[in-house]
C-alpha cells in the first residue's frame, strides 16, 4: 500500500529549523483472490470462476466494483485485444460470509463488471459466476487463459487476482465411412473408405491405441487394405474372410493433431488432421 512522510518546521526571530521526517505506510483492508472452478478448458466449453473479497477493516467497504478482463490478451492495430471469455448471463451469485446475497449489478461487454457490493467489516463476500469460452480462446496446445480481476472502491486503493487455466490437451477423433460404388455387380470390386479427422490439439499416436473395427457384409475376399494412399502391410491388420471382420491392432493408426491459426477478426481457425484408410476387395 502506500507509504507516506511529512516534516514539520519551526520558526522564531527570523530563524526556520526543520523537524525530523516520519514515515508511515497506509496498510490496505481489502484482499481478492480468484479461483476456477475446473483445471482446464476446452474451445466452446465454458469455466466458472469464484472471486473472493475479505475486509480486515473495522468499518465496512461499501460501492466496491470488481472489474474482470474476461482473460483480454494480444491484438492487432485492427483488433485491439483477443477476449476469450463471455461472461453468461443472469450466472453470478454473491454470498455475504457464505450465505447467499443480493446479486450485484451486471455490466457485461469488453470487460465486465459487477458494482454495488458491500463488504462487511471483519468479514468477506464471495462472487460465483460462469463464463463461456469464445472463438477467440487459442485452442493450440500449452495456450492457457489468464484471467485477472480488480476489486476497488472510493478510499481503497485497487487490488488484483488471477487464476489460470490451461486448454484442455489430446486428440478428438471422428470416423466417416463411404462405399465405392453404391451399386456393384456379383464377383465385383467394393472399395470402403474410412476417414479419421482429429479436431484435437494432440496426435493420436500409438500411445493413443487407436483401434479401427468393421464388419463387411457381404464378406471380401482379396482384401487390400491402404493407409494415406499406400499399401498397408497385413502386420497392422487382423481380417477374418470368413466372417467379414476387419480389425486394425492398437496403436497401429496414428492421426495428425489438428492446425490453428488467427483470422482477422481474431477468432481461431482450425483444420483437422486427417488420416484416409480404404480396405478394397471382391463380394
Amino acid at each position: 500500500m502506500a507509504e507516506f512522510s511529512n516534516q514539520a518546521t519551526l520558526s522564531y526571530g527570523g530563524v526556520v529549523k526543520s523537524s525530523n521526517v516520519v514515515t508511515g505506510e497506509i496498510v490496505g483492508v481489502l484482499t481478492v483472490t480468484k479461483t476456477a472452478v475446473g483445471t482446464e478448458y476446452t474451445p466452446g466449453g465454458s469455466v466458472t470462476y469464484i472471486v473472493s473479497i475479505v475486509n480486515s477493516g473495522s468499518a465496512d467497504a461499501s460501492g466496491i466494483t470488481v472489474t474482470d478482463d474476461l482473460g483480454a490478451y494480444g491484438g492487432t492495430p485492427e483488433k485491439a485485444a483477443y477476449v476469450p471469455l463471455s461472461y453468461v448471463d443472469g450466472t453470478v451469485k454473491l454470498f455475504v460470509g457464505g450465505v447467499p446475497g443480493t446479486a450485484p449489478s451486471v455490466t457485461s461487454g469488453a470487460s465486465l463488471v459487477f458494482g454495488g457490493i458491500t463488504v462487511p467489516a471483519g468479514g468477506n463476500v464471495m462472487l460465483v459466476y460462469e463464463t463461456e469460452v469464445t472463438a477467440e480462446a487459442d485452442g493450440t496446445a500449452g495456450a492457457e487463459i489468464v484471467n485477472t480481476v480488480t476489486a476497488e472502491g472510493t478510499g481503497f486503493d485497487p487490488v488484483t487476482a488471477s487464476a489460470a487455466v490451461p486448454v484442455a490437451e489430446g486428440p478428438v477423433l471422428a470416423l466417416t465411412k463411404a462405399l465405392t460404388p453404391q451399386t456393384v455387380s456379383e464377383n465385383g470390386t467394393l472399395t470402403y473408405t474410412f476417414t479419421l479427422t482429429n479436431t484435437g490439439n494432440a496426435e493420436a499416436d500409438a500411445a493413443t491405441g487407436v483401434v479401427l473395427a468393421d464388419t463387411f457384409d457381404p464378406v471380401l475376399t482379396g482384401v487390400t487394405v491402404t493407409l494415406g494412399g499406400a499399401v498397408w502391410p497385413d502386420t497392422n491388420y487382423v481380417y477374418d474372410p470368413v466372417t467379414g471382420s476387419f480389425t486394425t491392432n492398437s496403436g497401429a493408426i496414428t492421426v495428425p493433431a489438428a492446425t490453428f491459426a488467427r483470422a482477422p477478426d481474431g477468432t481461431m481457425t482450425s483444420d483437422p488432421g486427417v488420416t484416409v484408410i480404404t480396405v478394397t476387395g471382391t463380394v
